[in-house]
């Protein structure tokens, strides 16, 4: 069969056929030739759709713009051997697949398959994955060496090349599972199940089963092929594990549903009733479902990888594929679910406030028009045997349903069968009309709203569905205009705040019945919060809340909030012990429930500090999962605080990648000439080689560059032979926490730009400093991820920006002229009135944000002299000229202790003065100024200006000139002799004394007082420790409000959602003890987390109720009656018993009621 080309239009497909190598003649009869379609694959928006059938070793694109049967497109013929592993198409026809050899091909279908290359493509990289995402790119997961990667391409062509643009690490022992279009990767660790978008950089946790998925018979690979499958959109993530189906609710974070895979009926009604049918259906093969699917499309053949889109699913028919709308494929498959009201009252429904349907849209407008054209109203409306007579008496809403015997009779009060009463808040009511739906609802329009009854016939009772308020005059007919527009729309307008106001009957038909708050619930909890009626959030939380996770989890910061503000306890409560119980049902997947509380932390610590206390007890010691927490590693990572899973980012080392190609490339095709151009390389490297490993270990560290392949660069070749050689088997066991201080450092996520530069937003932890928090692993584990993330590197910048002050200062003040220019000197002064006002000028943001607490810091004003007087001491020099010594000494004296004080975040000189040569100047400070002196006393009593006689000085005329004496003195100062400070005039020199106070105070006294404290053990270590964590987190609230920039305080990577941590396992054994022991750790609480965590560190405890004291009177009492014979031995069998049935019981507390027991038995 002759070859030929088939030229495709954007947007027809032509039957021009011209020549060309590698492409099959379109036959729209057999595409493949007659042969089976193997794989399918299709493009992210649904516009092209790819095949590809084993026995005819062919690929053909398909159109599938129409319905019915698709047009099969141009076709590619597969060299021999080549078997694509995966298929996939993008939204502009460009076909790519990886074949069994790992490698990917690319072709253009739009354009004679002309084969398209990728600009950075290193052969030694193997292809697992691709997918083409919704912006056009294509997404690669390849392997090097044991080590897996992401490139990110542009699809837009280039010179026949697509473009690289970005590049991502997976962490090791993390798998991917698939990538979707929106940019996510799905990757499996550790029974867990991850999601990490590429754009955001944010990662989040989706999944952790409670039963064992990886099997180590079987390679992680094989049983994310079989076992797990992921499809998801924007709303939800549906995920197949095994026989079992989870979803995923992407705006509440949590797993909402479970559903077994033959479980048809609860399957059926998440695919009807909340649209999830695209996704569900892929993931439904072998099941009931499936099975069903196939009985009523016994011609068709759905692959398991059945692809599917918003509206549309694709089967195979002869060969050929069919487009089947997904809605006519549900109705024809009959499948069995319960309606809406059996839906909800079971306890299924989740996706709360969806659009209501309409079904009364017919109707609706047809009343409207009534009212409009003033037609009479009727007080009576009946159907068949039904009749309803409803009238409206000092606004109260009276209905009353009759039922008449037959047809033929008269109905009379004797018929009434109930009636209602709808008490209405507002005067002036008027019934505008009423009109029958069916037999069991009625449409009551009154000029306060449209209401809609239902009468059932079955308890024979009315009830209240739907209601909207709003003011509707007859007389107004533009406004009834517009009610009946809103209402002739196929989803009916949710309740607004009137319908709340006006009518209780509506507020209690919606608490009441599940199926309304369903429907209704997110408005009416809105208008409780909105306007604070906190009965009507309780009522909702005593009978809603309970069974509504989804509700919980978007309006319980908003209810927290708005209980401590109005400091009702009783509801505080309520959220707090729902929210702890959501978590402790399921504490792999429900930590989204402790962000509610850690939201409202510093509200809690500003009304009621004590649950901050509870809080940090009841979450100690949170897992990461059921399953294998502990790992081995070679250096100890205790309380090392990172983000899970951390993928990292190799953007920029896309040069050395490159390179590492070139390299490689060379190396290939010119050995010899590699070799020799290696030694040369040595060569010149070794003279500088410190500064050569200095330099690329920073380059690496900030992946500048990256050990793509290790041995051609010196300096990874030297790491990995040094890690060959060094390597010793992981020792330490570690395990895995997280803190559950969840969404604890987010901002918000709305800011102004220019607006957060002046008075930047709060987040939680910037907001509250307790100790309660920083006692414990968490808070430090906290604190430990701030300060390696970003911390440590901006703090080094402040103090470098510092000393670049202090410096310049500290020269000009201090060099003597005749070492420096006046020019240097000047320009020193005007460098530190530069860097003067920059410091000065995070120091007024500071004040801004929040003047009451800057003041109450007394560090502040050190802060600020140090930045006010380089300023004002440097423009005052250049001004006049005058070298002012006492303004120069204080601000050099302020400029030391905020040095100084930069140490808080961590756990020689020369005289220019001769004592054997007189030197006449005006320095107060030169020993021959200071030195004794006497003068001559003329007849008429004058004295003489001129010294008669001077004593010569020594060394310890001014002891200061000498750093060693300078010290010398101060010793001698702290010990109360100030001799070497009376040689100066003390009036004469008012900073001497300014000085001498200040030392004194803070000497003196501070230090002093601080040495007797630390003697006589008044300060802890625990709090000691505490002490120092706070410091550092005041640090880090510095930095992050006044030196980070608003979109940095954004970045997922430094501000994760949740943050994990590594425990040495033996340190926690020791602290789960210590904290029993303590009475801290609540062994009755979390039980399914207290006996994970128990089982993996081995660690035996009974968590029975602790004995009270009247029960251990109890049993002395009785041991002691059995036991008369030996008092020791009633003692000792009593202690026993009680501690071997009683663990929990303090064995000193026991002692004691024994020893009170057996004094009072004696004193009888």
């Amino acid at each position: 069969m002759g070859d030929a080309v088939v030229e495709i239009e954007p947007d027809k497909i032509s039957n021009d056929k011209n020549s060309v190598d590698n492409t099959d003649e379109k036959n729209t009869i057999d595409p493949h030739n007659g042969e089976a379609i193997t794989k399918m694959g299709i493009s992210p928006n649904g516009e092209y759709l790819v095949t590809y059938s084993e026995n005819d070793s062919s690929i053909v694109s398909w159109n599938v713009r129409d319905e019915g049967l698709l047009r099969p497109g141009p076709s590619k013929k597969l060299y021999p051997g080549e078997i694509p592993d995966q298929i996939g198409v993008s939204d502009k026809n460009k076909r790519a697949f990886i074949t069994n050899s790992r490698e990917i091909e690319i072709y253009d279908m739009m354009n004679n398959n002309q084969k398209i290359l990728l600009d950075v493509h290193y052969k030694r990289f193997l292809y697992y994955y691709f997918t083409f995402n919704s912006e056009g790119e294509l997404i690669l997961y390849a392997r090097r060496f044991g080590s897996y990667f992401i490139f990110v391409y542009s699809t837009k062509t280039k010179n026949n090349k697509w473009k690289y643009k970005r590049m991502y690490k997976i962490p090791d022992y993390f798998s991917l599972i698939s990538i979707s279009k929106y940019n996510k990767l799905y990757l499996f660790s550790n029974n867990s199940i991850y999601e990490h978008n590429l754009n955001t950089e944010k990662s989040i946790k989706i999944f952790t089963s409670n039963e064992k998925i990886f099997d180590y018979k079987r390679s992680i690979f094989d049983i994310i092929q079989s076992d797990i499958k992921i499809f998801s959109n924007e709303e939800f993530i549906c995920i197949r594990i095994k026989n079992k189906i989870i979803i995923y609710s992407i705006e509440s974070e949590i797993p909402i549903a479970s559903l077994d895979i033959n479980d048809g009926v609860r399957l059926c009604n998440f695919m009807h009733h909340d649209g999830l049918i695209p996704l569900l259906l892929p993931l439904l093969s072998n099941s009931n479902i499936w099975d069903r699917l196939k009985e009523e499309y016994p011609t068709e053949s759905f692959p398991n990888d059945i692809q599917t889109t918003t509206n549309y699913a694709f089967g195979i028919l002869d060969g050929q594929i069919r487009k089947l709308k997904l809605g006519e494929l549900f109705t024809k498959m009959k499948l069995t679910f319960k309606n809406s009201k059996e839906f909800v009252e079971d306890g299924y429904a989740f996706n709360v406030n969806k659009k209501i349907d309409n079904p009364y849209m017919e109707i609706l407008p047809a009343v409207f028009q009534k009212v409009i054209d003033q037609e009479k109203y009727k007080e009576e409306s009946s159907r068949n045997l039904i009749i309803w007579e409803i009238n409206l008496n000092e606004n109260k809403l009276e209905l009353q349903v009759f039922k008449k015997i037959n047809v033929s009779s008269q109905w009379s009060k004797l018929d009434l069968i109930c009636e209602k009463v709808v008490e209405l808040w507002c005067s002036g009511t008027e019934l505008l009309w009423n009109e029958l739906y069916n037999i069991n609802e009625i449409i009551v329009l009154t000029s306060y709203g449209l209401f809609i009854f239902h009468f059932n016939e079955n308890n024979e009772s009315i009830s209240l569905n739907y209601y909207y308020g709003g003011i509707m005059d007859y007389n107004k007919k533009q406004s009834l205009e517009g009610y009946k527009m809103m209402f002739s729309k196929p989803t009916l307008p949710l309740p607004n705040d009137s319908s709340f106001r006006v009518c209780d009957e509506w507020i209690s038909s919606i608490i009441e019945s599940k199926e309304n708050f369903s429907k209704y619930g997110d408005e009416l909890l809105k208008y409780g919060i909105n306007n604070s009626e906190l009965r009507l959030i309780k009522e909702i939380c005593d009978k809603q809340i309970k069974n509504n996770e989804k509700l919980l989890l978007k309006y319980g910061v908003k209810l927290l909030t708005l209980a401590i503000k109005k400091h009702d306890i009783e509801l505080m409560e309520v959220i707090y012990k729902n929210c702890m119980d959501y978590f402790k049902k399921d504490f792999g997947n429900n930590r989204m429930f402790l962000g509610i509380i850690a939201s409202t932390m510093s509200l809690l610590n500003k009304y009621y500090p004590e649950y901050i206390s509870r809080y940090s007890s009841d979450s100690t010691m949170v897992l990461n999962s059921f399953y294998n927490n502990i790992k081995y590693e070679n250096s100890n990572l205790h309380l090392h605080s990172f983000q899970y899973p951390s993928i990292v980012n190799l953007t920029q080392s896309i040069w050395w990648l490159k390179y590492t190609i070139f390299i490689s490339e060379f190396k290939d095709d010119h050995i010899i000439i590699y070799w020799m151009l290696n030694v040369f390389h040595v060569l010149i490297i070794l003279p500088i080689l410190p500064i050569y490993f200095a330099t690329f270990y920073i380059l690496s560290k900030y992946h500048f560059i990256y050990g793509f392949d290790e041995y051609l660069s010196l300096y990874h070749a030297v790491i990995e032979i040094f890690k060959d050689y060094y390597y010793t088997d992981p020792t330490t066991p570690t395990i895995t926490f997280m803190n559950p201080y969840v969404k604890f450092v987010n901002y918000p996520q709305g800011y102004n730009w220019f607006k957060e530069l002046i008075l930047p937003q709060s987040s939680p932890f910037v907001e509250i400093i307790s100790k309660d928090i920083y006692k414990t692993w968490n808070g430090e584990s906290l604190i430990n991820f701030k300060w390696n993330k970003y911390g440590k590197y901006y703090y080094s910048i402040i103090w470098f920006g510092f000393m670049l002050l202090l410096g310049c200062f500290t020269a000009a003040a201090t060099i003597p002229q005749q070492y420096t220019d006046n020019n240097i000197q000047k320009q020193l002064l005007v460098a530190s009135i530069i860097l003067g006002f920059i410091h000065l000028s995070f120091e007024v943001r500071q004040f801004i944000h929040n003047p009451i607490k800057w003041i109450r810091n007394f560090w502040n004003l050190f802060d600020l002299m140090s930045f006010i007087l380089p300023i004002y001491t440097s423009i005052y020099w250049l001004q006049t000229n005058n070298r002012n010594v006492q303004s120069i000494s204080f601000t050099c004296l302020f400029l030391d202790i905020k040095f100084l004080l930069f140490f808080r975040v961590f756990e020689s000189f020369e005289s220019s003065f001769s004592f054997d040569e007189y030197t006449n100047n005006t320095d107060s400070n030169n020993p021959w100024n200071i030195a004794p002196t006497y003068h001559q006393v003329f007849d008429n009593g004058t004295v003489n200006s001129n010294p008669y006689m001077i004593q010569p000085p020594n060394k310890n005329t001014n002891m200061f000139v000498d750093f060693g004496t300078s010290i010398f003195a101060m010793y001698k100062f702290l010990t109360g002799d100030s001799s070497a400070l009376s040689n100066w005039t003390y009036k004469d020199d008012p900073s001497l004394v300014i000085l001498i106070v200040l030392f004194s105070l803070l000497v003196v006294v501070y230090l002093m007082n601080l040495f007797i404290g630390l003697l006589n053990n008044a300060i802890e270590q625990d709090n000691n420790r505490v002490s120092y964590l706070i410091q550092k987190a005041e640090i880090l609230v510095e930095i992050e409000l006044f030196y980070l920039l608003p979109h940095q305080r954004r970045w997922n990577a430094w501000f994760p959602d949740v943050i994990y941590y590594y425990a040495d396992a033996g340190k926690t054994r020791r602290k789960i003890k210590e904290l029993i022991n303590e009475g801290e750790f609540k062994t009755n609480e979390f039980s399914k987390l207290e006996q994970t965590l128990f089982d993996e560190l081995k660690i035996q405890h009974n968590s029975r109720d602790p004995v009270d004291v009247d029960t251990m009177r109890q049993i002395l009492k009785e041991n002691y009656e059995r036991n008369s014979n030996s008092q020791d031995s009633v003692d000792e069998a009593t202690l026993q018993k009680v501690l071997k049935e009683n663990p929990s019981v303090d064995e000193t507390t026991l002692r004691k009621i024994l020893i009170e027991y057996l004094s009072h038995k004696a004193s009888k």
